[in-house]
């Protein structure tokens, strides 16, 4: 499981070196991918790397895709209230999240929440 990222990560280096002009949105999704799972605190993978090390892009899409997942039915999961998701989030910051970025969040909560609700297809 742990290496979906450099995975990921190697396969959007490889799409760079086959395109003829370089693709600014494909250096992006290459950081997000590597680093997604990076913690601020240091205890992420796959480089352990901490704070402000971890690129921006990838911060945000590390709390961006735990707010999804918390959120979201799976076969082997009910999806979680939003509210509790967030309270978890809140309680990760500094930790797993950039906290700047958790206050981001909780002061733009609703429109995180209507973007769930528009993508949810009615599940909840």
């Amino acid at each position: 499981m742990k290496t979906h990222s450099q995975l990921g990560s190697d396969a959007i280096a490889s799409a760079e070196r086959d395109v003829p002009v370089p693709l600014p949105f494909l250096a992006v999704a290459r950081e997000i991918a590597r680093w997604h799972h990076e913690k601020w605190d240091g205890s992420g993978y796959p480089d352990g790397l901490a704070g402000e090390s971890i690129p921006l892009c990838a911060r945000i899409m590390a709390l961006a895709d735990v707010f999804d997942a918390l959120t979201s039915a799976r076969p082997y999961k009910a999806a979680m209230p939003y509210e509790k998701a967030r309270d978890i989030i809140i309680a990760d910051s500094g930790k797993h999240f950039d906290p700047d970025l958790v206050e981001v969040f909780v002061e733009n909560f609703d429109a995180f929440v209507a973007i769930g609700q528009h993508y949810d297809g009615g599940g909840r």
